[in-house]
């Protein structure tokens, strides 16, 4: 087979409704677009959200607060949940996490908070750490690396 003995499958490509044309076509006159009005003409129509001079919605409504599109999503993790998952030695990173089942999607970075008991030395590798979660991996005699 070659480029040029390719052709669409039976009836996936229909010809565009040429409105506007007579002649038994059954779309002449004013080509579905009804009688006068704004509508009805060349160019004609109005933007979206416009309510035909009405106070727009979106200008009706109050205001509040600030939404930062700078800001970083951090996803958290506390110490009881590592303490449950994970076996005695075992290396914690981002990946392990996800496959584990403990976070579904990093985002931008994993911290560990310290809520909760460790009682197994791990390897820990995320992006942050809450002061008292670093104490209490150390604590255990495991390491607490930011990466």
């Amino acid at each position: 087979m070659k480029l040029h003995e390719l052709s669409p499958a039976e009836g996936s490509k229909k010809s565009v409704k040429r409105v506007g044309r007579g002649h038994g076509s059954g779309w002449g006159k004013t080509a579905g677009k009804g009688h006068k009005g704004q509508k009805a003409r060349s160019g004609g129509g109005v933007r979206p959200g416009f309510e035909g001079g009405q106070m727009p919605l979106q200008r009706r409504l109050p205001k509040r607060g600030f939404n930062n599109i700078f800001a970083k999503n951090i996803v958290t993790v506390n110490l009881s949940t590592l303490n449950s998952k994970f076996d005695d030695g075992a290396d914690v990173t981002v990946e392990t996490l996800v496959a584990a089942g403990v976070v579904k999607n990093s985002f931008d970075g994993v911290k560990i908070l310290g809520n909760g008991k460790l009682e197994k030395k791990l390897n820990v590798k995320v992006t942050a750490y809450s002061e008292s979660a670093k104490a209490a991996i150390e604590a255990v005699g495991g390491k607490a690396e930011v990466i």
